[in-house]
């Protein structure tokens, strides 16, 4: 009977070792793609987190997939290590150099483009100067319109405050002390 191995020699753990190192520098480079679509188009901090989540849950599946593929499916830390220590060696060495250029390149492109644009915006200012004119003056000639215009009121009789006869109402306090003055009246007439 033949019983296959469930253990991985030094020189297969070394292999896998370095296999991971180099996973991770890819890693690293697929990490800096991203950062250069966020130096290309920025954006918030809770899009940068929902991206850096999405890179982490792609992480998960490929260290599965590469423990699945490259080590009969079994998981060890040493690969995480692996990955950690190519990303880190990517991420300080070519990343930083990468990523110094594109921003420089970056840089560069966003100077040759308002330079380009610039004519435009130019133009852009003075259409929106006169804009604003042009409609300043039509508000404030609708609000003079609107001020001068007077509503009139449909049906006076029909309304409610109109049902009540045109009497001024008494002050409650006076009435109150007539009331008793007539009352004190009447009481000395008996």
């Amino acid at each position: 009977m033949n019983v296959p191995e469930t253990f991985f020699s030094v020189h297969e753990e070394l292999v896998l070792f370095a296999l991971s190192c180099i996973a991770g520098a890819v890693i690293g480079i697929c990490y800096d793609v991203l950062r250069a679509l966020r130096l290309a188009f920025p954006h918030g901090i809770w899009l940068t987190a929902a991206e850096d989540a999405v890179f982490l849950g792609a992480y998960a599946v490929f260290l599965s997939a590469f423990a699945s593929a490259a080590a009969r499916g079994e998981l060890r830390f040493y690969y995480i290590i692996g990955n950690a220590a190519g990303f880190s060696l990517y991420f300080f060495t070519l990343g930083s150099i990468v990523m110094r250029t594109l921003r420089k390149l970056m840089t560069a492109a966003g100077t040759v483009f308002k330079w380009i644009t610039a004519p435009f915006r130019r133009v852009n200012v003075l259409i929106c100067r006169k804009a604003r004119a042009k409609f300043v003056g039509s508000s404030k000639s609708l609000v003079k319109f609107i001020k001068k215009m007077k509503m009139h009121l449909h049906c006076k009789l029909h309304l409610l405050y109109n049902k009540t006869e045109n009497k001024k109402r008494k002050n409650v306090n006076i009435v109150a002390k007539k009331n008793k003055n007539k009352n004190k009246e009447k009481r000395s007439v008996q």
